[in-house]
Parts: structure tokens; sequence; C-alpha cells
């Protein structure tokens, strides 16, 4: 520092000067650039205060610049400060890349794809933000950065995560672990869980100790802020084709061009861009409607035949009744009938119990033969009650399923008159600027008439000047002929 104290016979610099100069200094480099590896890091100096003291000593001004430079290099090459910086700048980013991409694609109004420019630069932003404070692990190729490790780690505390992580164990076309980090990335946005695994992702930070530095953006507040704003992409609808594109060697460059505003060219455009976004909403409507009305098409066709499927079971169910009821008045009589043979049978051994052994054989066997057609008749009736309780369970289980439906079409047909609401709101919209442009064009027609009978007018006047000239060329003429006759 001795080098930077001034001589005595040199005069000394004022600190408004100094002051001054840091300022302009500042001004040109905005932002300070570090690097981390693959890591670009952009500081913003605002943090540093540059006021002058009021009326500075010119013998304590060298002093405070030494000073000055002094904090700027502690600070620089402290390695919290920086990590602090970083974090702070890629959460920045992450806020601008989230929101540019929701605006973009509301206004785009359709499904995205891999080619669209704010979805790549999203990508680009999040990979930075996992591959921030990641610990290198030693390989026999040297050290290795990949942000893979920790996202195949999901599945364990999200079973549904397990789907893509298997989808990209199977692609063929990745063989690095930074493709298939960025294939699950897309996967994720896809299945609209990306908030919901980064979450589960970040509360386990006992193991994301294994995988990055205890100052790395997963592991600060900074990371649940950026988890909690990917909720928001969940109103986007995106398609990726996987299997033909090449994640395994594209370079992830942050374009912070996207995110300057020209307000210059929205106005020029904004009339167009209302009549397209109400068409766009019309034909969105109108396919709605004609999606809705399908499936309460197919819904009532099923409640149709459910209807009358219950009949038939119905039906089915009556005959049945009615059968058990035959079943237990034979029953019935054949209960009767053998009670009478056992009490003639007993009369007549008591009135006679010499009579033929050949005539009691014959009763006894109609006796075992009356009672297996009773033992018969019972199995018989058993089956037709099983039967009939297991008509009946099936014709709850019909009920209960015909009630579903009938809630389900209530409430696809009140959605229906919700779309059918909205539609004619938006003709009545679309037919109100249709009504200003005709009125407009009968406005042009009206002064193009008037136009024209105006021309017609002129062209009357002109004859009719013509006709007056000539009318007074003759009466000139008959004049100089008068004035000539006395002569």
């Amino acid at each position: 520092m001795s080098a930077l104290t001034p001589q005595s016979d040199t005069p000394t610099p004022t600190t408004d000067k100094i002051t001054q100069a840091a300022m302009e200094t500042i001004y040109l480099c905005k932002f300070r650039v570090s690097m981390d590896g693959e890591w670009l890091c952009l500081r913003e100096l605002d943090d540093i205060s540059l006021t002058p003291d009021p009326e500075p000593s010119q013998e304590d001004s060298w002093e405070d610049l030494t000073d000055l430079v002094e904090q700027l290099r502690d600070d620089t090459e402290d390695p919290n400060y920086v990590m602090a910086n970083e974090r702070m700048n890629l959460m920045n980013m992450a806020k601008l890349s989230i929101k540019g991409l929701i605006e973009s694609a509301l206004n785009l109004g359709r499904t995205l794809d891999s080619d669209y420019a704010p979805l790549q630069q999203f990508f680009v932003v999040m990979e930075h933000c996992l591959k921030h404070g990641l610990k290198a692990k030693k390989t026999f190729l040297g050290q290795n950065k990949s942000f893979w490790g920790p996202l195949e780690l999901v599945e364990k505390f999200v079973p549904e995560a397990g789907e893509i992580t298997a989808s990209v164990k199977d692609l063929p076309g990745l063989k690095t672990p930074v493709g298939r980090g960025r294939a699950w990335l897309r996967l994720a946005l896809m299945q609209k869980k990306l908030s919901e695994y980064m979450k589960a992702l970040i509360n386990r930070r006992e193991i994301l100790s294994e995988f990055y530095e205890a100052n790395a953006l997963m592991m600060e507040e900074e990371g649940a802020i950026i988890a909690g704003l990917l909720v928001g992409l969940n109103v986007i609808d995106a398609n990726f084709c996987m299997k033909g594109e090449d994640l395994d060697s594209q370079v992830g460059v942050i374009d912070f061009s996207m995110y300057l505003k020209d307000g210059s060219s929205s106005k020029g455009s904004e009339g167009d861009g209302q009549i397209t976004a109400i068409l766009d909403q019309k034909n969105y409507v109108e396919e709605l409607n004609r999606h809705l009305s399908a499936t309460v098409n197919n819904l009532q066709a099923k409640v149709d035949a459910l209807e009358k499927s219950n009949t038939k079971l119905t039906e089915e169910l009556a005959v049945a009744n009615n059968r058990i009821i035959t079943l237990q008045e034979e029953m019935e009589r054949v209960k009767e009938e053998s009670s009478y043979i056992l009490e003639s049978n007993r009369k007549v051994n008591k009135q006679d119990r010499t009579a033929d052994g050949h005539a009691l054989t014959e009763a006894r066997k109609q006796l075992k033969e009356e009672t297996q057609l009773r033992l018969d008749v019972e199995k018989e009736l058993e089956m037709q009650i099983g039967m009939r309780q297991e008509m009946e369970l099936a014709m709850k289980m019909l009920e209960k399923d015909v009630c579903e439906k009938q809630d389900a079409l209530v409430v696809l047909r009140q959605q229906l008159d919700d779309l059918r609401a909205l539609k004619l709101e938006l003709s009545f919209k679309l037919q109100s600027s249709d009504l200003g442009v005709k009125q407009k064009s009968e406005l042009n027609s009206r002064l193009e008439e008037k136009t024209s009978q105006m021309a017609a007018t002129i062209k009357l006047l002109e004859q009719s000047e013509k006709d007056l000239v000539k009318q007074a060329k003759t009466l000139n003429s008959a004049a100089n002929k008068l004035i000539q006759k006395p002569h």
C-alpha cells in the first residue's frame, strides 16, 4: 500500500474527485464477473456506498481510498460473500425467466415445444441453479459435476417421480448424466409436478448435503423460493420429443437480451392482438363445447343402457320371486301330503297291524320318495334365495352407479351451460366489433354517394353556365342587330 501513498511534493486529490471517478467506473462496470469452473457469476455493485463525507481533509483522502480498496478486496476474496451473491443473481434470473415464460405462454395460447426460446432459457437457468455449489466427484477421467444424482433420488420421496426416472433411463440417445438431468427436467415440466419434486428434494437437506456445499443455492432459502415460484408453471402445457433431441451436447448460456423490455412495438398491435385473442377464445370455447357435447351424449347413452339393464334385472328378479313363492307353496303342499301319509300310516298300523307287508313297503318307499323330493325342493329354494340376494346386491350397485352417473351428468350440463354463456358473450363482443366495421363502411358509402351527387351537380352547373353564355351571346348579337338597323 506504500505505492498508493502520495508524495509530499505532489498535490493530493480531493475526496469528491475520487468519489466521482469511482462512480464513473462502477457505472461502466455495473457487474463484477467471476468464474468458478463452468459457472459465470455477475455481481451488481450497488451495495457500495460512494457518498462523500462532508468537507473531508486532504490528508485523509488517500487513507480512505486505501481502506475502500482493502474492503472491496476482502469482499471479493470471501467465498461466502461470492456464493451469497451468486445465489441472489440466480434467484433473480429464475424470477425473470419464470415470469417471462408464463406471460409469453399465456399470450401464445398453445402447447409449447422444445423450440420455444423462453422455455429453452428457463431450462438453462434451472440447470445453473441445480449446478450451483455441486461437489465435484472424482472419476477415472477427473473431477465431474452433475446434478443428475440428486434428481435421481426424488423417486424415493415422491413415488410418482419413478415413472419419469425410468423413462429417462430408457431413452437410448442419452449418454451423459447432464443429458439425463435435462431430460428429467423436461419430463417433470410436462407432468406439471416440477414444483412438487423440487420442494420434496429441498426438504431433504440431509441427503442434499452429500451432493452440495453448505452454502449452495439448494441448501439455502433461495432454493425454497425458486421451488415456490415453479408452482406458476402448472398453467403451461408443454410437449417434448426426447428421442431425436441431443441433450448431451447442448451449451447452457443465459441470453440476457430476452429480458429487455421494448414498449414501442406493443402499442401498434394492441388492437389486432385483442381481436385475435377474442377469436382464439371463441374457437377454443366452441371446440370445448363440442367435446363436452360428445361427452354428454356418451354419458346419456351409458345411462340409457344402464336403465335398460336395470329394467331387465327388475323383471328377472320379479320372475325369480314368483318362482320362489311357487316353490314355497309346493313345499308346503309336499309337507301336508307327507304328514297326511304319515298319519294315515299310523292309523293303518293301529287299525290293522296284521295287514299285508307289501303295502307297508310301498308306503315306506313312497315316503322316502316324498322325503327326497322335499330335500330337493329345499335345496332349490336355498339356491333361489341365494340368487335373489345376489340380484338385490347387483341392483343396489347399479342404482349407486346410476346415481353417480346422473350427478356427473348434472355437473357436465352445468359446465356446458357456463360454456354456452361464455360463447354468447364472446359472440356478442365479436358482433359489436363487426357492427362498428359495418357502420364505418356505410358512412364511407354515404360519403361516396354525396361526392358523386356533388360531381353531378357541378356538371349541371357547368352545363347551365354554358347555356347562359350561349344565351348571352345570342342576346348580344340580337342587340347589335337592333342597334345597327336605324343606321
